[in-house]
C-alpha cells in the first residue's frame, strides 16, 4: 500500500480541517460501481441513443472486461477501489463521479472529518442516491444533503483547478423527442445536467476559495468533465474542449491559465479526452486517460511532467456517455490505521434495509 503524509493544500477550506503542516498516512481512494447491470435505462445523453432515438445495447461482457482493467490499473498505481454493489434498478451506478462532492480530495483527513456532498441527480438516476449514502458511510464519512431544488450531479460538474474551482452548468431540460425538420422527423432534447444556482452554496462551502462558473453549450458534453480536465500537481494545468463551453466565459479560462491551457482538437475531445482521472503520488503526476486519444495531446501532457497512462472504457462512452472519470468517484487521501490495502477488502454488499461487511472483490 503506498502511504503519504500531508502536503500544503490550497484546495479549499473544510470544516474543521486540520494543519497542512500535520503528517497523515493516507491512501487515495476512489469509488467504482460494479458494472454487473450496466446498461442504457433512461437513455439520458446523446451517447446513449442511436440517430433514430432508440436506446443502444452494451455488449456487458466486454463492458465488465473493460471495467475490470481499468480497477486493475488504478491499483497498479497504488489507488485504493472501493466498489459500488450492483442494482439491477440503477444502472447508472456504473458512473460515481455522479455520486457527489468531496472537499480537499488532494489532502489527507480522516474519513470522519471529510465533507462530502450528495447529489440530486435526474429523476431515472435518483435512485442511487440511497447506495451511495450506504456506501460512504461504511467508510466512516457522513454525507451531507444539497437544497433539493437544486439539481446537482456531483464532480462531474464542480472540481478544483488551479488555486480555485470550476462549477460547469447549462440549460436543464425535460428530456423528449421534439419534431425536426430533417431525418429522422424528430430529435431528442437532452439538456445538460447541473443548475447554475448552486454557485453561491458551494461558495460558501469553498470559501476562501473561488468558485468560477463556467456555461456548457453542446449537449454531447453535458457535464463539465467530459469537456474539461485539471491536471499536475497542484492541478495547474487545463484540457479544454473550446467548442462545449459558453462563448462569454471563455476569456476566464484564457486569463486564468495562459500557456498552461491546452485546447482539444474535435477528435480528441470526442474520445472524452478530458475525460481523465488526474493525482499525484509519491512525487509523480498521473493523467489516466481513454485509449486511442493524439501523439500530439499525449506528448503536451508529458510535457507538463505529468505521465499519462491510457486505458480502453471505450464500451462506457459509446454506450453510456462516460469514460474513465465518469467511472471514478474521487474520495481523496484517505487517512486512518483502518484502511486497506489497494485491492483488499474493497467491495461492499448493502441489503436495502442494512450494511455487510466490507468484504474482498
Amino acid at each position: 500500500m503506498r502511504e503519504r503524509s500531508g502536503r500544503t493544500s490550497n484546495s479549499g477550506a473544510a470544516a474543521g480541517a486540520a494543519p497542512d503542516a500535520l503528517p497523515i498516512a493516507a491512501v487515495r481512494t476512489v469509488l467504482m460501481g460494479d458494472p454487473a447491470h450496466f446498461s442504457v435505462r433512461g437513455g439520458a445523453n446523446p451517447h446513449t441513443r442511436t440517430r433514430w432515438g432508440t436506446r443502444r445495447r452494451v455488449d456487458r461482457a466486454r463492458a465488465i472486461e473493460q471495467w475490470r482493467g481499468l480497477r486493475a490499473r488504478l491499483e497498479e498505481l497504488g489507488v485504493r477501489v472501493v466498489v459500488v454493489p450492483p442494482d439491477p434498478a440503477q444502472p447508472g451506478l456504473v458512473y460515481p463521479a455522479n455520486a457527489g462532492f468531496m472537499c480537499e480530495t488532494d489532502r489527507p483527513l480522516p474519513a470522519a472529518r471529510r465533507h462530502f456532498t450528495l447529489s440530486n441527480l435526474l429523476p431515472t438516476r435518483a435512485g442511487e442516491k440511497a447506495h451511495y449514502r450506504r456506501v460512504l458511510e461504511g467508510l466512516g464519512i457522513a454525507p451531507h444533503e444539497l437544497d433539493p431544488r437544486y439539481r446537482f450531479e456531483g464532480e462531474a460538474d464542480l472540481f478544483r483547478a488551479g488555486d480555485f474551482f470550476l462549477l460547469t452548468h447549462g440549460r436543464l431540460e425535460r428530456q423528449r423527442f421534439v419534431p425536426a425538420l430533417a431525418l429522422p422527423p424528430w430529435k431528442r432534447v437532452y439538456g445538460f445536467r447541473t443548475d447554475a444556482r448552486v454557485v453561491d452554496p458551494f461558495a460558501r462551502l469553498l470559501a476562501p476559495c473561488e468558485v468560477v462558473p463556467l456555461g456548457l453549450v453542446l449537449e454531447a458534453h453535458y457535464h463539465g468533465d467530459t469537456a474539461l480536465c485539471a491536471f499536475g500537481a497542484e492541478r495547474e494545468h487545463l484540457l479544454v474542449y473550446r467548442d462545449a463551453i459558453d462563448p462569454a466565459d471563455w476569456p476566464q479560462l484564457t486569463q486564468r491559465f495562459g500557456d498552461a491551457l491546452i485546447e482539444l482538437d474535435p477528435a480528441d475531445a470526442r474520445r472524452y479526452a478530458a475525460n481523465s482521472f488526474a493525482f499525484a503520488s509519491d512525487g509523480t503526476s498521473y493523467l489516466v486517460m481513454p485509449d486511442g486519444l493524439s501523439q500530439r495531446l499525449l506528448d503536451a501532457v508529458r510535457e507538463r511532467g505529468t505521465t499519462p497512462i491510457a486505458v480502453d472504457v471505450s464500451e462506457f462512452l459509446k454506450k453510456g456517455g462516460g469514460s474513465v472519470k465518469c467511472m471514478i468517484g474521487d474520495l481523496g487521501w484517505l487517512a486512518g490505521g483502518a484502511l486497506a490495502r489497494p485491492g483488499a477488502a474493497s467491495y461492499a454488499r448493502p441489503t436495502l434495509t442494512n450494511r455487510a461487511p466490507w468484504i474482498d472483490g
